[in-house]
């Protein structure tokens, strides 16, 4: 018999909509309890929504204090600079040209452009970025 018990619990488990239950249904009294309660919780909640505020505010003012990396804006100026021109030209048309594909699907992408001009942007960045580390 232990065999058939736990084929039973196997097929059970494995069926789950062999089994309807349903709620029953909700009394009128019970619905005039339910309102009443649910007028009260709108204050917690307010409460809860004024500390939560009050948490992102500090969370803000953390964020200000917070050390921008270095590399990132080097990086920035970088791909902006003259060193950088051709290669972001070639991107920037690249994106011209996926985005202005006429079909909506284009048929490439502008990835190994993006690469160039990361590579661009790196190996400019990174003799000046020894001298901003401490």
């Amino acid at each position: 018999m232990g065999i058939w018990d736990t084929l039973t619990d196997l097929i059970e488990a494995a069926t789950p909509w062999t089994t309807a239950e349903a709620e029953a249904p909700v009394a009128q009294d019970e619905q005039t309890e339910e309102t009443t309660e649910t007028k009260e919780e709108p204050a917690a909640e307010e409460a809860a929504a004024e500390e939560e505020a009050e948490e992102e505010e500090e969370e803000e003012e953390e964020d200000e204090d917070e050390l921008v990396d270095p590399k990132e804006t080097l990086e920035e100026e970088c791909r902006q600079s003259k060193k950088c021109a051709p290669v972001k030209h070639h991107f920037d048309e690249c994106v011209d040209r996926v985005t202005g594909a006429a079909e909506g699907v284009p048929k490439e992408d502008c990835v190994e452009e993006f690469f160039h001009l990361a590579h661009c942007a790196t190996q400019c960045a990174a003799p000046k970025l020894w001298s901003v580390l401490k």
